[in-house]
């Protein structure tokens, strides 16, 4: 996975500078028949509780603000009624936002008429939701091939772009049959498919794997992965698993009462939770696996080896092999080859039990 900041250094793609592709500001979301007035006149510092009490309106999304640029994987989580899923309907104007600026790539959504609003979400942003939304008397094809054929494409070539979509996310073959003939997990990549066929520059994700079995389930987020690094798309992805969310994404929003309570890295979520809400979601996780060697390295010393280095960018899981059969320390360089620290056994042992 990438390294996700203004400049990113990655392997498979070289360094380059990334752009923002959306921008959420002081987004407010309000439930009620006079929101507009409650967001202009109530104590902002008050919780969801208080203004709810006070005024019968619900605040879902509360003053949030992120980016995320383009190529990346941006996940927001959180419990259910935590805001993550209206918060992600807001970006689009699905669901109008009570307040607060949005912009997708440089395009100000409030101020799109609807044509307009229209078309952005035809041409630039597709959608994946947790339910999979297929046509039962349509084949698989014609349900890939469904946006396009809105579009005004040609029988011809929306069936021949359906059929490269097909085989790309691994139904080569199943094109004919019928929705109903397929598994859940098969259905979800047909969903997959359908958003993907046009060929989108953002997707939004909200919660489609959660209805999956375990193993399929795994098997998706694996899926989506590898088309990612393929694609390069940017993707906006919802969860209330926090394994699914480290495993997915570049960042993560962690969300509470329709509030941004921290946004980070895996990495920088798992060794720094701001609170204890976010200490929660970190408990289980196999910190070994997130945590990369920069972050739990020493100060290198005056005789250091440098002749078999680490990166300080790669895992701690990826060497604890390599490791275990040295009881020297290793030499841990930077994306340049410069030694920044140094390694060994007994410090990935302590990686590997801290816990918190």
């Amino acid at each position: 996975m990438c390294q996700f900041t203004d400049v990113v250094v990655c392997p498979e793609w070289g360094e380059f500078r990334l752009e923002t592709m959306i921008t959420a500001k002081g987004v407010w979301k309000i439930f009620g028949n006079n929101a507009a007035q409650v967001l202009e006149t109530h104590d902002r510092s008050q919780t969801r509780d208080e203004v709810q009490a006070q005024t019968g309106h619900v605040v879902a999304v509360k003053d949030v603000t992120f980016e995320v640029k383009r190529g990346e994987c941006f996940v927001i989580m959180g419990l259910s009624g935590s805001g993550k899923s209206t918060l992600l309907r807001t970006l689009t104007r699905l669901i109008e936002p009570t307040g607060g600026d949005i912009t997708i790539d440089g395009h100000a959504v409030g101020d799109l008429s609807q044509r307009d609003l229209r078309n952005l979400r035809r041409s630039k942003v597709a959608m994946v939701f947790q339910h999979f939304g297929l046509f039962p008397h349509r084949s698989v094809i014609e349900n890939i091939a469904y946006g396009l054929e809105v579009r005004g494409m040609g029988k011809l070539e929306r069936t021949r772009k359906a059929n490269e979509i097909l085989e790309l996310v691994g139904l080569s073959g199943w094109g004919e049959r019928f929705p109903r003939e397929l598994s859940g997990g098969m259905q979800q990549r047909v969903g997959l498919a359908r958003a993907m066929a046009m060929d989108p520059e953002i997707l939004f994700f909200d919660e489609p794997f959660s209805a999956l079995d375990p193993l399929i389930r795994r098997e998706m987020q694996d899926e989506l992965l590898g088309l990612q690094a393929t694609l390069q798309k940017t993707l906006v992805f919802i969860t209330h698993d926090f394994l699914e969310a480290i495993k997915m994404g570049d960042h993560i929003a962690i969300m509470k009462d329709g509030v941004i309570v921290q946004i980070g890295t895996p990495e920088e979520i798992v060794a720094n939770p701001v609170d204890d809400y976010v200490r929660d979601f970190t408990e289980d996780v196999p910190r070994y696996k997130v945590l990369s060697v920069g972050k739990v390295m020493r100060e290198p010393s005056a005789n250091l080896d440098t002749s078999n280095p680490v990166k300080a960018s790669a895992k701690i899981d990826t060497i604890i092999a390599q490791a275990a059969e040295s009881d020297t320390p290793f030499a841990v360089v930077d994306e340049a080859g410069a030694v920044v620290g140094e390694i060994d056994r007994s410090t990935i042992m302590k990686a590997m039990n801290v816990h918190g």
